[in-house]
């Protein structure tokens, strides 16, 4: 049974940093790009970052976060991460992990609740 489970969320200030987890199982982590996505009510989710499969050689970032968020993989652990670096109000948002480079190949998780304010 597939299963993704996001971690790491919470209330921080601009400017500071998070460093959010998913845990995969059920599938073979290692063959599969991953990516992080992010949501608000009211709108579609958005595609944060994403990383190729195995070594992880290849990533892609939203415009809107590149040079501040880092995604990363630890295939032993079946997890990727994603560092998040000066974080502003409208990084706000729940945000889930997917199997697949760009792509959502698997059921969704709970997600993970950033909230960015002072």
């Amino acid at each position: 049974q597939v299963q993704l489970v996001e971690s790491g969320g919470g209330l921080v200030q601009p400017g500071g940093s998070l460093r959010l987890s998913c845990a995969a199982s059920g599938f073979t982590f290692s063959s599969y790009g991953m990516s992080w996505y992010r949501q608000n009510p009211g709108k579609e989710r958005e595609l944060v970052a994403a990383i190729s499969n195995a070594g992880g050689g290849s990533t892609r970032y939203a415009d809107s976060v590149k040079g501040r968020f880092t995604i990363s993989r630890d295939n032993a652990k079946n997890t990727v991460y994603l560092q998040m670096n000066s974080l502003k109000p409208e990084d706000t948002a729940v945000y889930y992990c997917n199997a697949g480079y760009g792509l959502a190949l698997v059921s969704w998780g709970q997600g993970t609740q950033v909230t960015v304010s002072s």
